[in-house]
């Protein structure tokens, strides 16, 4: 059975208690390789319980540097509550960053740019007004479009959708491409996007979580097409990752591992995720033996 190989290191970020905006937790990572450096931003949740994103690099995936600061702050008026789990992508020579805006009202996905992860241009999306989340953008157009799987969370099971965009703003098309299997599955109760997709020779690879009836956070994988991507080709049945370790297994919400960001370098896919609300991660595969699940 195929699983992801985690760092023996792990966890590669721990909260830091002398930087009060990230003290409690650290968790829900983006990732981006590029010029040699792995880009990560995280979510950060300190003693007022609001979430900012941090920023962190590395060169070799593992070790990383990050900035006492945050990066990326919550408007007080759409975002008062903060800004969650940014997945990011390089697209037409800038960064896209998906999050997900807390307020009041509950939660919408927003998205920001930025050329150097310090200065940040906020975009307006008109994707949902509210209860929506797990936004993953990809890569580049396809078709001359946007696209984005995304979740709406006002509806029973919970499952993965996607949208089309000729501007990043307005969006269209929207439709549930991928459903919660059995009540009592491993993925029973909710799914959601994790990184954005993947392009491979097979299809798109999309890396997701699984919820079950007990709440637990699981990892699944599946491929969809490259020319229509809201056609599923396969969903591979068993989790690739699973709480099991200490780290994943207590926390601030025990038993999850949440992963939302994956770089490919040298042929090997790195995949960060949120263990336990609380710390950030990561596992590694090798490319070829993860296509192997889609002959």
């Amino acid at each position: 059975m195929f699983k992801l190989r985690r760092y023996p290191g792990n966890p590669v970020l721990r909260p830091e208690p002398n930087n009060e905006w990230e003290s409690s937790s650290v968790f829900n990572p983006a990732i981006v390789y590029s010029n040699g450096l792995f880009h990560l931003l995280y979510r950060g949740v300190g003693v007022d319980g609001i979430s900012r994103i941090g920023y962190a690099a590395s060169l070799d995936g593992f070790d990383f540097f990050r900035f006492n600061k945050p990066v990326f702050t919550p408007k007080l008026i759409s975002e008062p509550r903060g800004c969650e789990d940014p997945r990011a992508v390089k697209l037409n020579g800038r960064f896209y960053v998906t999050y997900t805006a807390y307020s009041e009202k509950g939660t919408k996905i927003c998205l920001a740019s930025t050329q150097n992860f310090i200065s940040w241009k906020r975009l307006e999306t008109k994707l949902s007004e509210e209860d929506d989340k797990d936004g993953a953008l990809f890569p580049e157009k396809i078709k001359n479009k946007y696209v984005l799987f995304h979740r709406p969370t006002h509806g029973e099971p919970m499952g993965i959708w996607i949208g089309y965009s000729d501007n990043l703003s307005d969006w269209y098309g929207q439709k549930e491409v991928m459903a919660p299997l059995g009540e009592r599955s491993w993925e029973g109760n909710k799914i959601g996007a994790g990184p954005p997709p993947v392009k491979t020779e097979k299809g798109w690879l999309l890396m997701y979580h699984g919820v079950d009836e007990n709440g637990v956070y699981r990892a699944g994988v599946a491929m969809f097409d490259l020319e229509d991507p809201s056609k599923l080709l396969y969903r591979h049945p068993y989790p690739i990752l699973k709480p099991e370790r200490d780290y994943e297994v207590r926390g601030k919400i025990p038993r999850v591992v949440f992963p939302c960001g994956i770089c490919e370098v040298e042929n090997k896919y790195y995949v960060y995720y949120g263990a336990a609300d609380r710390v950030v991660c990561v596992a590694v595969a090798d490319k070829k033996e993860l296509m192997k699940l889609f002959d």
